[in-house]
C-alpha cells in the first residue's frame, strides 16, 4: 500500500510518540512534533486516512489514535531499511565473536545474554544451519564408562559433544586424523552428504577405526536435524515490566518451542520483524555462513518495543559475524 510522504511522517510520529510514552496522537500533538506547515484540520484529515488504511486506531470516539500492528508492521519495515549500529555498549559482544576458542554454544548463549542486556528484551538464538559451518579439524577422546568427547573445529568456534560409544585412545586419534585430513574446509554438510563414498574407496586403510567414524556420523547427523534454542533475559522482563498482560503474553511465546521455532524458522536474510497481532513482537535476524543461515537471533517484546535500539544491538551482532566469515 503506497503512501504519501506526508502520511509516512505523520504516521512514523504517532508511533514513535507511543513507543515513547503511550500516549495516543492527536492532531495537535502532530502539529507540535512535525515541521509539516499545514493545519490541524489538514492533519486531522491524514489522521481520518490513516485510520481508514488501518495503521492507526481509535480507542475511543473524543480521543486520540494508537498504532495497529499494520502501522508497526510498517514502521518498522521503512525503519529497519537503513539501520546503522551505533551503540557503544555492544563493543563487548564484538569481543565475544572475535574469541575463537570458545565453544560455539558458549558463544550463541553469551549473544543471547548481551543482546538481552543491551535491548533489555528476552533474546531467543536458534541453531538451525550447522550444515553450514565449516570444519577445521576434529578430536575425539575415549571417557570413561563407554563414551567419547568430540570436539570439532569450525569457523565459528569449536562444537563439543559427548557420544554413548567406546573405543581405544588409538583409534580414537587414527578417526581424528582421517576426518580432519579429508574433510579440513569443508562445510558440515559436505561430510555427511559424501563421507560413505570416502570411506568405501579407503575400506581397507580404515577397518580398525570405521566404527568410531560411523558413531561419529551418526551423532552428527542427529545433531544436525535438531533446532537448538537457547533464551536470555525472560526472568529480568517479569521483574521489570510494568505491563502484567504484556508481560504475560511475552512469556507465554516464550514458552512455546514449536511457535519459537516456527517465527525465527521465518528470517529473512536481513534484519526484519514479525509485530504480532496478538500484542508481541519479535525483531530478528539471520547469521549467515557463506549466504547460507546458520542461526537466527530474536528479540521478543511488546508491540512499542524500542524497534531502532534493538535493530542496532541486532546490526552490531551481524556485521561482526559477518567479518569473521570474510
Amino acid at each position: 500500500m503506497e503512501l504519501s510522504e506526508r502520511k509516512i511522517k505523520i504516521l512514523n510520529i504517532a508511533v514513535e510518540e507511543f513507543i515513547k510514552d503511550s500516549a495516543p496522537i492527536t492532531s495537535g500533538s502532530v502539529k507540535d512534533k512535525t515541521a509539516l506547515n499545514v493545519s490541524t484540520a489538514t492533519l486531522r484529515n491524514e489522521l481520518n486516512a490513516l485510520e481508514a488504511m488501518g495503521f492507526l486506531k481509535q480507542l475511543h470516539t473524543s480521543g486520540g489514535r494508537v498504532p495497529t500492528a499494520q502501522g508497526y508492521r510498517f514502521y518498522v519495515e521503512n525503519l529497519l531499511k537503513d539501520v546503522k549500529a551505533t551503540n557503544k555498549e555492544l563493543e563487548e559482544i564484538k569481543s565475544v565473536i572475535e574469541n575463537r576458542t570458545q565453544s560455539l554454544s558458549e558463544m550463541i548463549g553469551k549473544i543471547a545474554k548481551l543482546i538481552s542486556k543491551a535491548t533489555n528484551y528476552p533474546t531467543v538464538v536458534m541453531m538451525n544451519g550447522i550444515e553450514n559451518l565449516v570444519l577445521s579439524e576434529f578430536k575425539i577422546i575415549p571417557l570413561l564408562d563407554e563414551k567419547c568427547m568430540v570436539l570439532i573445529g569450525t569457523n565459528y568456534g569449536y562444537i563439543s559433544n559427548t557420544m554413548d560409544f567406546s573405543a581405544t585412545m588409538e583409534n580414537c586419534q587414527d578417526a581424528s586424523n582421517y576426518l580432519t585430513k579429508y574433510f579440513k574446509g569443508e562445510t558440515m554438510g559436505f561430510l555427511l552428504a559424501n563421507i560413505d563414498e570416502y570411506m568405501k574407496g579407503m575400506s581397507g586403510e580404515i577397518e580398525a577405526f570405521q566404527e568410531v567414524v560411523n558413531n561419529i556420523i551418526k551423532g552428527l547427523t542427529k545433531m544436525n536435524r535438531q533446532k537448538l534454542l537457547n533464551a536470555e533475559g525472560a526472568m529480568d522482563l517479569v521483574e521489570r515490566e510494568e505491563d502484567f498482560i504484556e508481560t504475560k503474553k511475552i512469556m507465554k511465546l516464550l514458552r512455546d518451542e514449536d511457535e519459537l521455532i516456527e517465527v525465527l524458522d521465518k528470517t529473512d536474510d536481513k534484519i526484519s520483524a514479525d509485530v504480532g497481532e496478538k500484542g508481541v513482537s519479535v525483531v530478528k535476524a539471520p547469521i549467515l555462513v557463506g549466504g547460507n543461515k546458520l542461526a537466527s537471533i530474536g528479540v521478543i517484546g511488546p508491540q512499542k518495543m524500542d524497534y531502532s535500539g534493538i535493530a542496532s544491538a541486532l546490526k552490531v551482532v551481524i556485521d561482526e559475524l559477518n567479518k569473521r566469515n570474510e
